[in-house]
Order: C-alpha cells, then sequence, then structure tokens
C-alpha cells in the first residue's frame, strides 16, 4: 500500500505545484497599489499655451527617483528640467522646458507607492492642436517581464519558508514534543528556513531592478542596492535577515538539546522557547506588515497588528498541517492520537483569528460590497474565500478520523495487558529453552576436557575464531531483525484504515493549501478595491469639474462617456469622445478607450459617424487617427448644420467582436 501512495504523493504535489506556478505566471506585472487620480494638464486636453510644469496626483503618497517623471515632445525628446519634487501632499510635479512648440506630448512616470509596489503609466496632452506622435509608452509596465516573474515566485517562495518555519516549530513545541528527534520533522523546518532566508535574500537582489528599470542585467548592481537598503521595503527585508539569524538559534535549540533534556528541564525549556519563537515569528510577520498593504492606508496603527495576527494565523495552521502531512507520510516514529487532537484544538483556534482578521481586512482593502465583482482585487479574495471554505470543510474530516482514530487507540489500550501476560509467558518459555540448551551446552564442554592438551589448544583456537565470526553474524542478523521490524510496524500502521483515511484528508488540505498560498501571493500583488474605487471616482470628480469649467467658459466643447462590451475577451470598456469646440464648421474630435478600471488601452480599430437624423442628413464618416495607448484624433471634422447630432462610435476589439455604441449631443 505505501509503495502505491507514495507515486500517487509525488504526482499530486507536482500537479500542485503547477498550478501554483500558474497562477503566478498569469498574474503579470504587479498593479498599482497607488492610483493615479489627476494630473495638470488633464489627459487628452489640448491648452492654448505650454505649462511650465507638469504636475501628477496619486491616490497616496510615493516614492520618486530622477527619471520618475519624463515629459516628451512628438518626436520623443524629453523636455523636462530638473529633477520630480513634491508639489504637496500627494501631488508630484516636474518643470518643463519654456516655449514648447505646439504637438501632443506624453508624459511617463514610474513611482514606487508607500506599500513599496512599483506604479507606471502615461498619457498626452497637447499644445495648440494635436500632432501625430512617434512615442509609444504600450510596452512601459512597471514590475513586468522576467524580473517581475522572479520576483513574485520570490514572494511567494518567502510566504511558503516563513509558513513552514514558523507552523512547523509550533506544530513541535505545542502538539507534538516527540518530533523534536524526528529526522524528517527537522528536515522539514530547516528547509524552511532555508527556503525563506534564500528567498528574502533573491527578493533583496531584484528590488532595484523591479521597481526600476526592469532588466536582469541590473540585478547585480551594486549601486542599486545601495538605493534598495535605503527604503522602506529594503529595510524590511534586512531586518527579516537578522530575524532569521535568531530563528536558526531557535531551531538549534529545538532540535538539539531539547530532545536529549530531562522531563523537568524540558518543560521549563519549552515555556522559553515557546516565549522566544513567539518573538522571533512575529517579527517575521511584522517584516511584511511594515512595507506592504496594512503600512498605508486607512487605520494603519491596527491594521499592522493585525496583519501580523493573521499571517501568525495562516503559518499555524497551513505550516502545522503540512507538518503533520510529514509526520503521516515521512516519519518512522508513529504519530500519537493525542498530537493529531492537540493540533486540531491549535487549528481551530487558527482558522477563529483568520476568519476575524480577514473580515476586518476584507473591510479595509474593499470599502464596499460592490467591489467584491466590480475589482480585481475582490475577485480574487472571493477565490481566496472559496478556498479557505473548502479547507475548513476538509479539515472537519479529518477531525472525524482523528476521533475514529483515538477510538482505536483506546480499544488497544484495553487489550494491552492481555497481550503483555502472552507476552511474558513466551518470555518465559523463551528462557527456559536457552536455560537448557546453555546446560546442554555445558556437558559438552566438560566431555571435551578430557581430551589431550593439544587438541584442547586446536580447540581454543577454532573456537576463538567461532567466536569473532558468531559476533559479526549476531550483528547481521540484529540489523535484520530491525529492519523487519521497522517495515512490520510500517505496515500494521499503514493497515489501519482510520490512520490511512486521515493521511488522505491531511494530504487534500495540503494540495488545496499550496494553491491557496499562490492566490494570497497574487492578491498581495493586486490594487486593493478601495483604492481602484477611489481613483475611479476621483477621475470621475476631475472630468465632471473640467466640463464645468469648460462650460463656464464658453468653450462649448462636448464631451461624451459610452460604455461598452463587444462580447469577446477584453471586450468591456468606456470610450469617450470630445469634440472641441462643438459648433458649425471645423472642429477637432478626440476619442478615449479605456478599461472599466480607467486605464487606457490600445482596440485594432475605432470608427465614428454623426447623424443629424431630424434633417436626415448623415451618417457623416470619420475614421480617426491613432495618437498613443488608447488615444485617437481627427482634426478638421466639418459639421454643417446645428441641431441635435447622433454621435455613433463602432470599436472593434478583435477580428470577430465590435459593437456600436451613440449617444446625442446638441452642437451649435
Amino acid at each position: 500500500m505505501t509503495q502505491t501512495i507514495a507515486p500517487r504523493v509525488r504526482t499530486l504535489v507536482l500537479l500542485l505545484l503547477a498550478t501554483a506556478g500558474l497562477l503566478l505566471t498569469t498574474a503579470g506585472p504587479a498593479s498599482a497599489h497607488a492610483a493615479l487620480t489627476g494630473s495638470d494638464p488633464q489627459q487628452g486636453v489640448v491648452v492654448d499655451k505650454a505649462p511650465d510644469q507638469v504636475s501628477l496626483t496619486f491616490s497616496e503618497q510615493v516614492a520618486l527617483s530622477n527619471d520618475s517623471l519624463r515629459v516628451l515632445d512628438p518626436k520623443g525628446k524629453a523636455v523636462q528640467r530638473g529633477k520630480p519634487f513634491e508639489v504637496g501632499g500627494t501631488t508630484y510635479g516636474v518643470k518643463v522646458h519654456s516655449g514648447l512648440p505646439d504637438g501632443t506630448y506624453t508624459v511617463t512616470y514610474q513611482v514606487v507607492s508607500a506599500d513599496s509596489h512599483p506604479v507606471s503609466g502615461a498619457f498626452t496632452f497637447s499644445v495648440g492642436a494635436p500632432s501625430v506622435t512617434s512615442v509609444s509608452v504600450s510596452g512601459e509596465t512597471a514590475g513586468g517581464g522576467v524580473v517581475g516573474w522572479l520576483y513574485g515566485f520570490g514572494r511567494y517562495l518567502s510566504y511558503a519558508g516563513f509558513i513552514v518555519l514558523v507552523g512547523g516549530g509550533a506544530f513541535v513545541l505545542a502538539c507534538w514534543q516527540r518530533g523534536a528527534g524526528v529526522r524528517p520533522m527537522q528536515r522539514f523546518v530547516v528547509g524552511g528556513w532555508l527556503t525563506l532566508t534564500s528567498a528574502t535574500l533573491l527578493l533583496l537582489l531584484l528590488r532595484g531592478s523591479y521597481t526600476g528599470s526592469g532588466k536582469v542585467a541590473d540585478i547585480f548592481d551594486l549601486d542599486l542596492l545601495g538605493n534598495v537598503l535605503q527604503t522602506k521595503a529594503g529595510a524590511a527585508l534586512v531586518s527579516r535577515l537578522l530575524l532569521l539569524a535568531a530563528a536558526a538559534l531557535f531551531i538549534s535549540v529545538l532540535f538539539g538539546a531539547y530532545d536529549k533534556r530531562e522531563a523537568e528541564e524540558k518543560r521549563d525549556l519549552t515555556f522559553g522557547l515557546a516565549i522566544g519563537g513567539t518573538v522571533v515569528a512575529a517579527g517575521l510577520a511584522a517584516s511584511w506588515a511594515m512595507a506592504e498593504h496594512a503600512s498605508v492606508g486607512l487605520q494603519p496603527g491596527i491594521a499592522m497588528p493585525v496583519d501580523v495576527l493573521h499571517l501568525l494565523a495562516v503559518a499555524t495552521w497551513l505550516g502545522g498541517l503540512s507538518a503533520l502531512l510529514v509526520a503521516l507520510y515521512r516519519s518512522q516514529t508513529p504519530i500519537e492520537s493525542a498530537a493529531v487532537r492537540r493540533f486540531s484544538q491549535v487549528a481551530f483556534g487558527s482558522v477563529v483569528a483568520l476568519v476575524a482578521t480577514g473580515v476586518y481586512q476584507s473591510w479595509r482593502q474593499l470599502g464596499s460590497w460592490s467591489a467584491f465583482t466590480g475589482t480585481r482585487y475582490g475577485q480574487l479574495l472571493l477565490v481566496k474565500i472559496g478556498l479557505v471554505a473548502v479547507l475548513v470543510g476538509i479539515a472537519y474530516i479529518s477531525r472525524r478520523w482523528t476521533a475514529q482514530l483515538a477510538d482505536t487507540v483506546v480499544r488497544q489500550g484495553k487489550r494491552a495487558p492481555q497481550k503483555e501476560r502472552v507476552a511474558a509467558n513466551a518470555s518465559g518459555s523463551a528462557k527456559a529453552a536457552k536455560s537448557a540448551k546453555e546446560a546442554g551446552g555445558a556437558e559438552d564442554s566438560g566431555t571435551a576436557k578430557k581430551g589431550g592438551g593439544g587438541k584442547q589448544a586446536g580447540g581454543a583456537k577454532k573456537a576463538g575464531g567461532a567466536k569473532g565470526d558468531g559476533s559479526k553474524r549476531a550483528a547481521q542478523l540484529a540489523r535484520q531483525q530491525a529492519a523487519m521490524d521497522t517495515a512490520r510496524q510500517k505496515r500494521t500502521r499503514d493497515a489501519d484504515p482510520h490512520r490511512f483515511g486521515l493521511r488522505r484528508s491531511v494530504l487534500a488540505e495540503a494540495g488545496v493549501a499550496v494553491v491557496l498560498l499562490a492566490v494570497t501571493t497574487v492578491l498581495t500583488q493586486t490594487e486593493p478595491g478601495r483604492t481602484e474605487e477611489e481613483a475611479k471616482a476621483a477621475k470621475a470628480a476631475a472630468s465632471s469639474s473640467s466640463s464645468s469649467s469648460s462650460a463656464q467658459a464658453g468653450s462649448g466643447a462636448v464631451t461624451l462617456d459610452m460604455s461598452f462590451d463587444t462580447g469577446g475577451s477584453d471586450g468591456k470598456g468606456v470610450v469617450t469622445v470630445d469634440v472641441d469646440p462643438a459648433r458649425v464648421g471645423g472642429n477637432e474630435m478626440h476619442v478615449y478607450v479605456q478599461r472599466p478600471n480607467g486605464r487606457a488601452f490600445d482596440i485594432p480599430e475605432v470608427k465614428v459617424a454623426l447623424t443629424l437624423e431630424a434633417k436626415k442628413i448623415g451618417p457623416l464618416a470619420i475614421t480617426p487617427d491613432h495618437i498613443t495607448t488608447g488615444h485617437w484624433s481627427a482634426s478638421n471634422v466639418q459639421i454643417p448644420m446645428a441641431g441635435d447630432w447622433k454621435i455613433a462610435v463602432t470599436v472593434r476589439t478583435s477580428d470577430i467582436d465590435q459593437t456600436t455604441v451613440s449617444k446625442n449631443a446638441q452642437i451649435g
């Protein structure tokens, strides 16, 4: 049965790791946790006079570098001067050269948000009139490419190592102290320490390139590494390495001196290890809380301790579960049902803490029920909640197998006295037979003494050789007997249906936990739903304010927003049409295409048609020129008559997926 289970275990582990890798590779670059909420000049606007500076406003504070903000002319030449600077609050700016000629200018930004994630993007504005630009910014994404993938994988390994290290150590100390002397358990916890240490060093090396150029060659740039050490994220990683040195001392005591102590000394040492281990584990968890989501936004003073408690609960539950799996499958020392029951109680407390802290974190990161389905963060959170529910359901099955296993142990304990009597009788018979054999040997020895002296000397020599051969043979037989006893114990253990059922349910729990960890890793790299919705509201308010200001200035410009859905993949978005000055004669028309989250993106084709149905004029077809990502423009659009014009926009998102949306606007 064991030979059948082992290949299944390896196959399942490989499938789960492949699933986790797929989740990580399809996560894409890290989403912005600080969103651009406004700019001056605004995106797509046409200004009469060139500005002295360009400013950008984000949803939270960001960190700047010398090249964080760039302004490029239509030929791609940089026209900013000096370093970016903080204007005030969450607004940042950069000076531009005076007397910029007419044309379309591209503003690119790449900054680091307060929760340590890179943020990048671009938009355009025009001076005098729009023009064709050679600048292409569609491929500029922060945290993408090979370096972004490696950074995401390093984050996954760091979470996994933390869970194994903390959860495995807690399992041995609180549930199964005999496990301190079990070699597979020692290798398991030490492996967690090595994984977390290696992943932390990898993240420290990747950090500079991840938040900057994204080039593999910059990974070993010492200047970048020096800059990283001065940031909040760099300080958190260095703190984690220092705490891992203390964790190494904890491991050496737990798996070294602890197992060799007497019972009374072990109790005192257990208390000391529990206190020290808790402090180290909380410090490791704080190295994430101090540099990521919990450190910024709403109620950081409460969110950071809650985040630490959340991480400790996850590690105690999932790490202890993995340790139990090792004990059930790899350990030659059978784990007692009492240890499994203790872990069941610890896991239940961890789940309660996990749910309580998770509810607070969900409220803090989402802010509304609509964000569950309307934002990517909310959708991933729903997947995580579903996996946790599945995990709890399988854990309930494991608790039932544990109870049945305990009943079996109790019944076996009641039969133990009878078995001991039988064993005693068998032992007495064996001793009697041995005594008789020794007596016979003595008699033969006495007879042998009657022989000659030469024969006696030769017999002594042969007896010496036989004794040496006998000791080697006895040692060999002892090793064979020990191996047979171990194999017999393993067969007996594996034949127990309750223990076998517990092993299968725990293996299923561990499998779901691997996928859950991958989803959690992707979730930590995704823009929180609250931030995304606040950014949308800020952009809408800015657009409304701009429209009101334009109307009050008497410009007569018309702006129409129309949602579309072509039904295909990536077929949802919002198309915005600007007609300026919206009067009879020549007009400038700008078309912008954005995703539902407000980010500009390109589609294969955009066409516009104008129809004045009251006078049966039109449709007048307009094919705007592509300017930059998500931006099309047409100049000198002739509108022959004032009236209520129907503006229809046809958007095509693939070879077969397209739709037409329309709105009416008063022109002239």
